[in-house]
C-alpha cells in the first residue's frame, strides 16, 4: 500500500515545482513510510510514498518501463490478488524483472491498455503516464477501497490519494461553497459519490477509469453491479458463497510481511480470523488477532435494539477457539477525546467522531506488531446484515435508511446557507438518483426490486464511508488493511441472490452463516449482529460537551459562520436524541462531529464562499 500524487499539464513545464511536489509527498508520508520517489518530465510530476509489503526491494516507485521508443511510468496504491495468474499471461510478451504487483499492473496496461482493469482482482488506485502519447491513464478499483481525488484547473490535472495532499498544491483553493456546506451538514460523514467537499475537488468513482490528455479529462465506468437471472437452489448458492469467500480470504493472506486480523467477536471478522488461523497453522505460524474495548464499558454498557450485547465474551471465545496470539487495546476517555483532531488529519474531513478516533488508536497499536491486517468490512452491505435491510418499515421508507434526520440536520445550517440550500431536495435527489441507478430485472418482485435499490444505496454511500474510514485511519498509521468481503466476485454474485436465501431462517446474513458454519463455534455463529463498539462512558459526553462549549465561547471560531450557534447551544443541553448517522452517531458523536468540523476549518484554513 502506498500514497500516490501527481500533476499533469501540457501547457507548462512541470519540472520547475519540486518544492511543491516535496510538500505533497511529505503530506502523505504516513501512507508510505518505507520508501519515496518523484519523477519529473516536461508534462508530468509523479509522486510516491511506499508501504512495502510485496517484493520489498524490487517494488520501488515511480516505476518506469520502456517498450521500443515508448516509455511508461506508474504510481500505484493497492494490492492485486490475482498477480500470479496475470504474470503467467504477461510472461508471454515481457520479461518480468520483479515480483511486485506494481510491475504487473504497469505491464498489464502496456499490453491491454485501458482494458487491463477488467482483468484485475484487487484494491487499487493508480496513474500511468504514457510519455509518447502525452497522456495519463487513471483508474480506481471496482468497489472503491482505495481512494483517488483530483482537481482540474482547466490546463492542469492534480491528483492524490488524499484531500490533504491535494491541498498542499497552491493551485487548489481551500474553499467550500453551498455544495460543500450541504455535504458537511446534511450528508457527513458520508459524501455524495464523486464529491470531494472542497470546491473543485472531485473523486474518481469506484469502477471508473479514463485518460487525461491535451483534450482534457475523459472518465468512463468500466464496472458496476449488474442484474441477471440466477436459478440455483439454496444448497448450490451456499456452496458458491463458501467457495468465493474462502478463496478471497486465502488470496488476501499473501504477503512478504506479517499478517494479522481484526477480531470483534462478530460473524465477519471471526470468519476471516478462523480461515487465516487455519492457513497460518498449516505454515507452522500463529495468527495474531486484535480487538478494541473501552475503559469501564463493562460498567456502563446498556443493551439496545441495535447493540444487544457487548463484544468481549465473544472475542475471548474466538481467541480461545482459534488459539491466537490475542491483543486487547483498551481505550480510555481522555485518549479518545484527544484523538478526535488526529482523526480529522487522517480522514482529511470531519468524520464519525470517536468511531474514527478509536479506529485510529487501534490501527496505531496493530502497527507495532505487523504491517498487514484483514478486516470484515462490507459483509453487511453485500449479505444484507443491517437492520434497514430486514425491518420492513425502514426498508420501504423513501430515503436513506441510515439518515432519516434531514429536518433535524438542516436546523444546524447557518442562516444564510439555510436560505439558499433546499435541504430536503438536496438529500432526497441524491437518494433517488442512486436508487434509480440500481440495475433491475423486469421479472423482479417488489421485494427483490427494493433490495437491489437497498444494495446500491449501501454500496454507493454507507459502505464508501466505512471504507474511507478504514483506509484513512489505517494508512495514517502505516498499516495496510485488506477487506476480503470486498472481492468484486462476491459482490457481483450476491447482488443476484434472492433475498429469501440471504435472510435464511430469518437471521441476518443467514446465507453466510450457513455457508461457513464449519468455521465457527455455535456461540459466535449465531450471535445477533452488533455494530462497531462505541464508548458508553458518560465521561465522554461530558468531555465533548465541555470542549464544544469552549469553541462557542471563542467569538472568532469559524464554526459559527457555517453552523447555527443557536442549534449548537441547544445541542449542549442534551435534550436532542436524534441519530445523526444511524446507530453509529448519537448525541455524544454529534457533539464530537462539530468539534471535528471546527478543527478542520481552522487546521486547513477553509474559507466559506
Amino acid at each position: 500500500m502506498c500514497g500516490i500524487a501527481g500533476a499533469i499539464s501540457f501547457s507548462e513545464d512541470m519540472r520547475g515545482d519540486m518544492k511543491i511536489y516535496e510538500k505533497m509527498q511529505k503530506a502523505m508520508i504516513r501512507r508510505g513510510p518505507d520508501q519515496r520517489g518523484i519523477v519529473l518530465t516536461r508534462d508530468a510530476a509523479l509522486i510516491h510514498t511506499r508501504l512495502a509489503v510485496i517484493d520489498i526491494s524490487g517494488g520501488r516507485q515511480p516505476m518506469s518501463c520502456s517498450v521500443g521508443e515508448k516509455k511508461y511510468t506508474i504510481v500505484y496504491n493497492g494490492e492485486l490478488y490475482n498477480t500470479q495468474e496475470l504474470r503467467r499471461k504477461l510472461e508471454q510478451d515481457f520479461e518480468l524483472e520483479t515480483d511486485s504487483d506494481t510491475e504487473v499492473v504497469l505491464k498489464s496496461y502496456i499490453k491491454w491498455g485501458k482494458n487491463c482493469v477488467d482483468r484485475f482482482n484487487g484494491i487499487f488506485a493508480f496513474a500511468v503516464y504514457d510519455e509518447a502519447e502525452r497522456r495519463v491513464f487513471l483508474a480506481r478499483d471496482r468497489i472503491g477501497v482505495k481512494p483517488l481525488f483530483y482537481y482540474d484547473t482547466g490546463n492542469k490535472l492534480i491528483f492524490a490519494s488524499e484531500l490533504t495532499v491535494l491541498m498542499e498544491h497552491p493551485d487548489i483553493p481551500h474553499e467550500i461553497d453551498d455544495t460543500g456546506a450541504a455535504e458537511l451538514i446534511l450528508m457527513a460523514p458520508g459524501r455524495t459519490p464523486g464529491c470531494g467537499v472542497i470546491r473543485g475537488i472531485k473523486e474518481v468513482m469506484p469502477g471508473w477509469c479514463g485518460f487525461y490528455s491535451e483534450r482534457g479529462l475523459r472518465l468512463e465506468e468500466y464496472w458496476r453491479l449488474r442484474a441477471y437471472e440466477l436459478n440455483e437452489t439454496f444448497e448450490q448458492t451456499a456452496d458458491h458463497v463458501r467457495e468465493l469467500v474462502l478463496d478471497s480470504i486465502k488470496r488476501q493472506l499473501i504477503s512478504d510481511v506479517p499478517v494479522c486480523t481484526f477480531l470483534s467477536g462478530g460473524l465477519d471478522s471471526s470468519l476471516i480470523s478462523s480461515v487465516a488461523a487455519s492457513e497460518m497453522k498449516n505454515q507452522g505460524k500463529l495468527l495474531s488477532t486484535f480487538s478494541i474495548d473501552y475503559r469501564d464499558n463493562d460498567k456502563y454498557f446498556t443493551k439496545s435494539h441495535f447493540q444487544p450485547n457487548s463484544d468481549p465474551e465473544y472475542i475471548e471465545c474466538m481467541a480461545e477457539y482459534l488459539n491466537t496470539d490475542h491483543h486487547w487495546i483498551i481505550v480510555d476517555t481522555p485518549e479518545l477525546v484527544n484523538t478526535l483532531d488526529a482523526a480529522v488529519e487522517a480522514r482529511g474531513l470531519p468524520g464519525m467522531a470517536d468511531v474514527d478516533a478509536s479506529m485510529l488508536i487501534l490501527c496505531r497499536e496493530i502497527k507495532k506488531h505487523g504491517t498487514v491486517a484483514l478486516s470484515g468490512e462490507c459483509a453487511d452491505e453485500i449479505f444484507g446484515g443491517y437492520p434497514w435491510y430486514r425491518d420492513k418499515d425502514i426498508r420501504m421508507t423513501d430515503g436513506f435508511p441510515w439518515a432519516q434526520s434531514t429536518f433535524y440536520r438542516k436546523s444546524f445550517l447557518g442562516e444564510s446557507y439555510r436560505n439558499r440550500i433546499d435541504a430536503e431536495d438536496y438529500v432526497y435527489s441524491a437518494y433517488r438518483q442512486t436508487a434509480d441507478d440500481a440495475v433491475k430485472l423486469h421479472t423482479d418482485s417488489e421485494l427483490e426490486y427494493r433490495m437491489r435499490e437497498m444494495t446500491q444505496l449501501n454500496f454507493s454511500w454507507f459502505m464508501q464511508n466505512l471504507l474511507d474510514r478504514k483506509d484513512r485511519m489505517s494508512m495514517y498509521s502505516g498499516l495496510e488493511v485488506r477487506v476480503p468481503f470486498c472481492d468484486y466476485r462476491i459482490a457481483e454474485y450476491l447482488y443476484n441472490v434472492r433475498w429469501e436465501y440471504k435472510d435464511w431462517q430469518g437471521q441476518e446474513k443467514g446465507l453466510l452463516r450457513e455457508a461457513l458454519k464449519d468455521w465457527l463455534p455455535e456461540k459466535v455463529l449465531y450471535r445477533k449482529k452488533s455494530p462497531y463498539p462505541k464508548t458508553h462512558n458518560p465521561e465522554f459526553l461530558e468531555a465533548v460537551t465541555s470542549r464544544l462549549r469552549e469553541i462557542l465561547e471563542d467569538r472568532c471560531s469559524p464554526l459559527t459562520e457555517l453552523v447555527s450557534r443557536k442549534a449548537l447551544e441547544r445541542l449542549l443541553t442534551h435534550e436532542d436524541h436524534v441519530q445523526w448517522y444511524g446507530q453509529l452517531m448519537n448525541l455524544p458523536q454529534t457533539i464530537a462531529f462539530f468539534i471535528q468540523l471546527d478543527y478542520w476549518l481552522k487546521r486547513f484554513k477553509i474559507k466559506l464562499v
